[in-house]
């Protein structure tokens, strides 16, 4: 790691000094996460950023047990996945979970992956109207090139963000995050993108140098950590890998990134928490200290 990063031991140090240390065990195995984590986590500076967690990492649990885990987990921030707020129910399913979600003190900041691969207007509105009813403020997709048009349509009818994910070298249409901005010149400032850092660095792209290319186009963020760069299996904790967590963190707050910056975890599917809550604890030491600098 060279010099300009922060170490772990740093962000560590900094997250505990700061409050944020990663809590001692997986309270909500327990059943005790409402009420430890308020007070594990009191005290903390306020993060310069909306630290949160993709649901996607907690695919392999239902919704009550997400919810659950997410306030284990010490935040407040999550996009949602469709295992936990199902397309196919009906809008009144979907605001009754939506209403859950909210009870639960928890801030939804989004949804998906939603991929159109056609450009069937009919289809893609009934997507609208599920982020909608679900209360997204912004949509995370994955879209043919030629849906663009009707998108760009539907975003201005609904006031609803789109913000394309790339996938790395295996995706068709957006390998990089460079590859959405280009076929977004001109377009309504609602369409932007969801940087995936890992599949960004797989695809050769400056992850850092991204957020400047960017700008206000970018809406949102996967953060994910690789001990490979070329490897899409090779992910692991947040800050244990390759990828300029620091580096990345100081360029969000150059620009002022107001949008969620998301963990998405996809390893240890049927026990994540753990690896979570160590990508997490070092995310907050970094942006605490990012916020000190």
């Amino acid at each position: 790691m060279s010099s300009s990063k922060l170490s772990r031991r740093e962000a560590f140090g900094v997250g505990i000094a700061l409050g944020g240390a990663a809590m001692t065990g997986p309270l909500w195995a327990s059943g005790q996460a409402a009420a430890a984590a308020p007070a594990a986590f009191a005290g903390r500076k306020p993060s310069p950023f909306k630290i949160g967690v993709a649901s996607y990492s907690l695919r392999q649990f239902p919704r009550e047990k997400m919810i659950e885990m997410v306030k284990g987990l010490g935040v407040k921030y999550v996009t949602l996945k469709d295992v936990h707020l199902s397309r196919t129910d009906t809008p009144e399913q979907t605001r009754a979970a939506r209403q859950q979600i909210a009870d639960a003190g928890l801030t939804i900041m989004g949804g998906g992956t939603l991929t159109w691969k056609v450009n069937d207007e009919a289809a893609i509105r009934k997507d609208f109207e599920y982020a909608k009813n679900g209360g997204f403020p912004l949509m995370v997709c994955s879209p043919a090139p030629e849906t663009l048009d009707t998108l760009e349509k539907l975003v201005k009818e609904y006031d609803i963000r789109v913000a394309i994910h790339n996938h790395g070298p295996e995706d068709p249409w957006y390998p990089a995050p460079a590859d959405a901005l280009a076929k977004l010149q001109g377009r309504d400032p609602r369409m932007g993108i969801c940087m995936d850092v890992g599949h960004a660095v797989r695809a050769g792209a400056d992850i850092i140098q991204s957020v400047s290319l960017a700008g206000p186009k970018l809406l949102d963020l996967h953060v994910k950590d690789l001990a490979d760069p070329k490897s899409r299996d090779s992910q692991v904790e947040v800050g244990r890998g390759v990828l300029d967590i620091p580096g990345l963190l100081r360029a969000l707050a150059a620009t002022r990134f107001a949008g969620h910056v998301s963990l998405e975890y996809e390893i240890k599917a049927s026990d994540p928490f753990a690896g979570m809550q160590e990508s997490l604890a070092y995310m907050r030491g970094v942006a605490d200290a990012v916020a000190m600098t």
